[in-house]
């Protein structure tokens, strides 16, 4: 699969920010950079651990943004407080919040067909 980038803006009490993040279908939460969470003055709520793609167990704190994603609205998310060399990840929650799946042929991403049952 190729790698994916979106361009989205997070806001939190009356600040916004742009931000260009890669979507990463194999990630559950999206992550902010540090910059740009203590940019926003977001506040943790709290702390989970995080598996990462090598096996190791890392502790990040959460907290919740809106984000905007163009053409798709402003839905609000969790995210995981970045810490030093985290990167901006649009996560799969993040993804299924605002009704999206990754398609990694075309390298896009596209409305799900949600079911209700």
């Amino acid at each position: 699969m190729g790698i994916v980038y979106v361009d989205g803006v997070v806001k939190h009490r009356g600040r916004e920010k742009r931000v260009r993040f890669l979507v990463d279908s194999g990630a559950t939460y999206t992550v902010l950079r540090e910059d740009v969470w203590r940019w926003l003055a977001l506040e943790p709520l709290g702390e989970m651990e995080f598996v990462l793609a090598d096996g190791s167990v890392v502790k990040r704190k959460v907290s919740e943004v809106l984000l905007e994603l163009p053409g798709y609205g402003e839905r609000h998310t969790p995210v995981v407080l970045g810490e030093k060399d985290d990167e901006n990840l649009l996560g799969v929650v993040t993804l299924e919040v605002f009704g999206l799946v990754l398609d990694p042929f075309k390298r896009v991403l596209r409305p799900i067909r949600a079911l209700l049952v």
